[in-house]
């Protein structure tokens, strides 16, 4: 597929600047070839006494039209990727008139004087100082000329679909007018010179021929016309519907606005900045995620129709075109922000001391709101960008944390409530993750959590990198979350924490949800070597029986541990282990009992905190959560996780069992 370096978002690379250098320079050679760079021939189609400009143009157009129709035909480019002019009556009309009456007077435009000035041309060189000086003029009297700029603006519309005809009907019409413009060039320069060139030649009838056959050979490429017109004009009506929301700005969304319902919590409504990456890094607005314009349709395909999607760069160039292109794409949901974010900036973040209008209390409010919010005039603002990396973040977090970082781009959410949870509500922007994916068969043992390979690519997956920071949300399940974590030591990533609370907390206090898929672009998560001392295998935990300095802690329920209830192949525990269900380290509401009274209970049963604790369950999944308090929350040294647990021990008819 042929694409583009604005669907690359690559406008701004070496490679596009060569590229744009020899384009210019085969652009400019052949315009001196055809005597371009001569300002008397320009100026003689307009005294009908040189038609190489008419003839020339016509070529490139019809050139162009014929060879973009046949690759699209052939699957080689989508228009829906090729930046196209939209069409603005007013602005149109009026630069074309002043184009025009300047390339009579002047008899140059600004690619034939740069030709011309090129070859030495001095009146070339003083048109392009005035094109220069006009810019300027034109950028300084803006404000004056903006309504014309946008005067009569009808995005983007084909000629074709306006009447109601093919694609490639409209091409093979167009050719033919072209053929017979030819002609009557060579006419009119015979009539008014007394000769012509081509008129009458083999090399104009060749030509002619060529042209007309290449155009009617789209038509055997395209649906027969009774199909192409029927869903043209269906197509045409969907186009009308479009421009007439346009034309009522009905995509356009104003800065006041987004603040308003960024601060509001909408559910199901994305920004999404379009900008480079050290430019989203640099700043944004709190709560955009930044995708590329070559991404966006397939990174926004989940929210396609869902809620609302607002695009936004410096200006509005780049969103508006990308807009066009969704909306070409089916996206009927996309928006974009008024003046960009320089207006956003200007509009909603200026303070309200450096404004040249004076605000009343209301509005001034309303500004120091949005600041505070938006540009760091609070804790919530400092932290909507980036978690600073390296910054130390504790391994429970409360709501109150969490919803002053929901934006930054490197703290990720992940969800381990079952899926019909998630996808009734879920806290914006969470990925959702089944527990029980990160463990499998291992060495024949069910259940085990997987190797740090397996591991680093499933967050690969899910987008993680190591400097990010997770957030672990859970229902009622608090040992799945610590489940999670455990899979998080395996890889060495330190930056994770479990919500206090989890999701019900978060909804109990009326904070915002949605039920949008999140954007999650894959990463490439490296798996560590050696692999991780934090697990105890059955080895060595047999050799740890009766072994002063190491408790083997038994977190299953009393009646498990006691062998009075069993559902392994042996009842009982293991010699000299002692008890604590790990249902007794959190309290009714599935959260961890106060830090205080988890250090008295712990006490009591291990007084030195530099004893090595081997903790474990039947598979592992609630002893996670007991490795969890014990070193993250009361600050054990040494804490040792046998995860294949009973159900290992249990097989093993060699290893003693104590009842």
């Amino acid at each position: 597929m042929i694409d583009t370096f604005y669907n690359l978002d690559a406008l701004g690379t070496p490679q596009a600047f060569l590229l744009a250098l020899l384009i210019g320079i085969g652009f400019g050679f052949a315009l001196d070839r055809a005597g371009f760079s001569s300002s008397r021939r320009l100026a003689g189609v307009f005294y009908f006494t040189d038609m190489a400009v008419v003839k020339v143009m016509f070529t490139a157009m019809l050139t162009a039209m014929l060879g973009l129709s046949y690759l699209s035909a052939a699957g080689w480019l989508s228009f829906d990727r090729v930046f196209l002019m939209p069409t603005i009556y007013g602005a149109q009309v009026v630069g074309g008139l002043i184009f025009g009456v300047g390339f009579v007077m002047g008899g140059w435009c600004p690619g034939t004087a740069a030709s011309g000035a090129a070859s030495g041309k001095i009146d070339a060189v003083v048109f392009l100082a005035g094109a220069v000086g006009g810019s300027i003029l034109f950028n300084e009297l803006f404000p004056l000329v903006k309504p014309l700029y946008s005067l009569g603006d009808r995005s983007l519309r084909f000629i074709y679909e306006d009447l109601g005809v093919t694609r490639a009907m409209f091409a093979l019409g167009l050719t033919t007018v072209g053929v017979v413009v030819f002609w009557l060039c060579e006419w009119v320069e015979k009539l008014r010179n007394g000769r012509s060139p081509y008129l009458g030649s083999p090399f104009l009838k060749a030509f002619s021929v060529a042209y007309i056959a290449a155009a009617a050979g789209l038509l055997i490429l395209e649906p027969g016309p009774n199909a192409a017109v029927a869903g043209t004009s269906g197509a045409a009506a969907a186009e009308s519907d479009l421009l007439a929301a346009l034309d009522r700005a009905d995509d356009h969304v104003e800065p006041e606005e987004l603040a308003d319902r960024l601060m509001a919590g909408e559910p199901g409504l994305t920004v999404v900045d379009v900008r480079p990456v050290d430019e989203y890094a640099a700043f944004h607005i709190r709560g955009a995620i930044n995708v590329p314009l070559a991404a966006l349709a397939q990174e926004l395909e989940s929210r396609r129709n869902v809620g609302a999607i607002i695009l936004y760069s410096n200006g509005m160039t780049h969103p508006a075109q990308a807009r066009d292109s969704l909306q070409r794409q089916g996206f009927a949901n996309v928006f974009i922000l008024t003046d960009g974010l320089v207006g956003f900036r200007a509009r909603c973040l200026m303070p309200v001391s450096l404004r040249a209008e004076p605000l009343d209390s209301a509005a001034a409010a309303r500004v120091n709101a949005w600041r505070a919010y938006f540009s760091g005039g609070g804790a919530a603002a400092a932290a909507s960008a980036t978690l600073p990396a390296g910054a130390a973040v504790p391994k429970l977090v409360d709501t109150a944390w969490l919803a002053d970082r929901l934006s930054a781009s490197n703290v990720k959410l992940i969800d381990l409530r079952p899926q019909p949870d998630y996808n009734t509500a879920h806290i914006p922007g969470s990925l959702s993750l089944n527990v029980e994916s990160l463990r499998g068969n291992i060495g024949g043992v069910p259940s085990m959590l997987l190797p740090a390979s397996m591991l680093a690519a499933q967050f690969s997956l899910m987008g993680l990198e190591p400097p990010d920071t997770a957030v672990l949300i859970v229902g009622d399940k608090l040992h799945d979350a610590t489940l999670a974590a455990m899979a998080f030591e395996r890889l060495g990533h330190r930056g994770y924490a479990i919500l206090a609370g989890g999701f019900t907390k978060w909804l109990a206090e009326s904070r915002p949800v949605d039920a949008v898929l999140p954007h999650a672009r894959a990463s490439n998560y490296p798996s560590p070597e050696p692999p991780n001392a934090f697990t105890a295998d059955y080895r060595e935990v047999a050799a740890a029986i009766g072994k002063p300095g190491i408790v083997i802690l038994d977190v299953r329920p009393a009646a498990y541990y006691s062998g009075e209830k069993s559902d392994e192949a042996r009842a009982g525990h293991i010699p000299g282990a002692i008890n604590r269900p790990y249902t007794e380290d959190v309290d009714k509401s599935a959260s961890f009992k106060p830090t205080e009274e988890l250090a008295a209970a712990y006490s009591a049963l291990i007084p030195d905190k530099q004893t090595q604790v081997i903790v474990h369950c039947r598979t592992g999944h609630q002893a996670s959560q007991t490795f969890f308090v014990l070193k993250h929350l009361l600050g054990y040294a040494d804490v040792r996780w046998y995860d294949a647990g009973w159900t290992e021990w249990a097989t093993k008819l060699e290893l003693p069992v104590e009842r």
